[in-house]
């Protein structure tokens, strides 16, 4: 029993230590921000910052919600994809549809046919821009969603500067924030500290 208090004092050193390496760390990345969130960043909310990144948990959940995020991203992206082909498809399909009958029409039905035609072609310019529109709001919502999932996720992990908003500042104070985490694990995965 009398060597664990030497051994919790020399962890303590230890994360002590590593604590102000952080902190200083940051400091120096925090000079690469605009001096607007230069100045809204505190010594004590990069030194909290340091407290949470000490045993490297924070670095993993960034990157886990990162890979979750260009995953969504791609899966829009061809959801979006998919959408653009079939309304390609769709758009052929009536080109070819009309033009075969053009050439089976009888020139007296011919006026007709062509505004038949024309009001075939708006009907499906006014879907497919709906349907474009329509895609467009869902991937807006789920993008949302993400960065409140984001936000949710970093609060509870004890991130500072991580809460639940909509706040377009505030949002770009925390993509700031998120910058500097992913700058400091990459400076430390190649100095090996990670």
């Amino acid at each position: 029993m009398d060597g664990y208090p030497a051994v919790l004092g020399a962890d303590s050193t230890k994360q002590q230590e590593r604590h102000y390496y952080l902190l200083s760390e940051l400091q120096t990345l925090v000079k690469d921000l605009p001096s607007s969130f230069q100045q809204r960043l505190s010594y004590n909310t990069l030194s909290d910052l340091a407290q949470a990144l000490i045993d490297g948990t924070v670095y993993e959940i960034v990157q886990g919600l990162l890979d979750i995020q260009h995953l969504t991203e791609k899966n829009l992206y061809n959801q979006r994809q998919k959408l653009h082909g079939e309304h390609q498809a769709l758009k052929q399909e009536l080109l070819r549809k009309n033009k075969d009958a053009l050439q089976s029409c009888k020139s007296h039905n011919l006026a007709l046919l062509k505004s038949n035609q024309q009001a075939e072609i708006e009907a499906l310019e006014i879907r497919v821009r709906e349907e474009q529109r329509m895609m467009d709001k869902k991937i807006v919502a789920e993008m949302d969603q993400k960065v409140i999932d984001q936000q949710n996720t970093l609060e509870k992990a004890g991130v500072p500067g991580f809460y639940i908003t909509t706040n377009p500042q505030e949002l770009t104070m925390q993509m700031n924030l998120l910058e500097l985490i992913l700058k400091l694990q990459q400076k430390e995965s190649q100095s090996g500290f990670l």
